[in-house]
């Protein structure tokens, strides 16, 4: 016994030392009321100092799992509710087996079967990857973080480390809703609850937004975000695409929907470098948009993915503004893509009724978003970091993007490409290169990217298109990656 203990670096001994000797307490190689050997004994044994074994009685003593004796020494308390293993046929509860994938409820098989994440490809080292539309890490500004971090611990730094609200962080409440007043948005009538990032945000509306006794429906466009697909199939809504023009959703086919049904219970539309197809939705597109939406009474959840990574041309500014003072739009926001995803905070900003029951909601489910990751991005932003990291941002995936649209153009001719902005851009090929297939090819050669398909409302959709993330990837590997990439899709496109 004692042989196997192995000091590890960057933790103190006597931590390591008490949990040592807890797992062998736990296990049962150590008896209750059995005599543990003499701090200096142990000390040899696990060769530590015998200050070392000292603190680390002292700590398995308070945790209850030894006890003194004035002059004896440590022995092991006795534990209860425990079995030692030699008990393991007395007890029947020992060997209860549950079968848990058959107590899985729909929405957890459902999950499952939609989660692409844990589906997805698996890069091997030294693998060409635009799968990810993260940001850079590269280009995070440590120094600033840290400052803000500093600084706002050093302002109320015991009441970060507490229980915060349900709602939100307020200075960054009060903070965020004058940044989207900014953005030309009329705040008078709305509030603004904090979650944890965008998926949470989108998560609450739809759980709220969700009809009782039927299927919901709703509209978006096709394609769209595959976790927001995920999520509407999850809560059970059925779910009717719209095709996209080069300028956004195409309004004569969605007006052409609404006619022969009013029975959607919302509208999901990201108008700002959509993902996946990068698209920019023209500022009149947006106006009609909001009309029809208007007059068939249509809530709208607006994703404000990516607006910040704009790379020429006006401000456009987001439905909710084009809304005025209209409460129909529900605006969901975030800085994952654009600063530190690291930091899940996102926010929902729309009528004052919704946010209230969200917010209970909200406090049901998680309590609240982290308090000190709401404050770091508040300091942060206050501090005037915000537009150097983003004008700084911009400058580096704009050249990627630049860099990224030159290289289609010379290696893959015959793919439509889109993409305005953002982090990502969007190839059609001719109907029939299927880019799964391309993809299995391209995987042989070490380059990966994510198959378009996945992104479309029904099954057989989009098996032409694939999705190009360029953010993480250096300019060699760009070149080099579309480089074969189209040499394999020459392949395809001979056949």
């Amino acid at each position: 016994m004692f042989q196997d203990f192995k000091l590890a670096g960057g933790r103190p001994a006597a931590i390591q030392v008490k949990e040592y000797v807890k797992r062998l307490i736990i296990k049962g190689s150590l008896q209750s009321s059995q005599k543990l050997p003499s701090t200096r004994e142990m000390g040899v044994l696990l060769k530590v100092s015998r200050n070392t074994v000292i603190a680390a009685y002292e700590g398995l003593e308070d945790d209850g799992f030894t006890y003194a004796i004035a002059g004896k020494g440590s022995y092991v308390a006795e534990m209860g509710g425990s079995l030692a293993p030699d008990q393991g046929g007395a007890d029947e509860s020992a060997a209860w087996q549950i079968d848990w994938k058959a107590k899985m409820n729909e929405y957890a098989v459902s999950a499952v079967e939609l989660d692409l994440m844990k589906m997805g490809i698996r890069a091997g080292k030294g693998t060409i990857s635009f799968t990810s539309i993260a940001p850079d890490e590269q280009l995070f500004d440590l120094g600033d973080v840290k400052r803000a971090f500093m600084d706002r611990m050093a302002i109320e730094g015991q009441v970060l480390l507490n229980y915060g609200y349900a709602k939100g962080y307020k200075p960054l409440i009060e903070y965020l809703i004058r940044y989207m007043e900014n953005k030309g948005v009329d705040s008078s009538g709305k509030d603004m609850l904090i979650t944890s990032g965008f998926t949470e945000g989108f998560d609450l509306a739809l759980s709220a937004l969700r009809p009782t006794g039927r299927r919901g429906a709703a509209i978006c466009e096709n394609p769209t975000h595959h976790t927001a697909i995920k999520n509407l199939k999850l809560h059970g809504f059925e779910i009717t695409g719209i095709p996209m023009e080069r300028d956004g959703i195409d309004v004569e086919q969605l007006e052409a929907v609404l006619q022969k049904s009013t029975r959607f219970d919302l509208a999901y539309l990201t108008p700002s470098y959509h993902n996946p197809t990068g698209i920019v939705m023209s500022p009149e597109k947006r106006i009609a948009v909001m009309k029809v939406l208007t007059r068939y009474r249509i809530p709208v959840i607006e994703d404000g993915f990516n607006e910040e990574l704009r790379y020429s041309g006006a401000h456009v500014a987001p439905l909710l503004a084009t809304a005025g003072r209209g409460n129909g739009v529900v605006y969901i926001g975030s800085f994952s893509k654009v600063l530190f995803p690291g930091l899940r905070v996102g926010w929902v900003l729309g009528d004052r009724a919704l946010i209230d029951h969200l917010e209970s909601m909200k406090r049901a489910r998680t309590i609240h978003t982290s308090t000190i990751d709401q404050s770091i991005l508040y300091q942060y932003l206050l501090n005037g970091n915000f537009d150097k990291y983003v004008k700084k941002a911009r400058m580096e995936y704009k050249r990627k993007y630049e860099l990224t649209k030159t290289c289609c153009a010379a290696y893959l001719p015959e793919a439509q490409c889109s993409g305005d902005g953002g982090l990502h851009l969007f190839l059609t090929f001719p109907p029939h290169v299927d880019t799964r297939q391309l993809l299995e090819a391209c995987t042989e050669q070490g380059v990966i990217f994510t198959p378009g398909d996945k992104f479309f409302i029904r099954e057989g959709e989009g098996t032409n298109t694939l999705r190009l993330g360029f953010s993480r990837v250096t300019d060699e590997q760009i070149e080099r990656g579309i480089q074969i990439i189209g040499e394999q899709a020459q392949r395809f496109l001979r056949t």
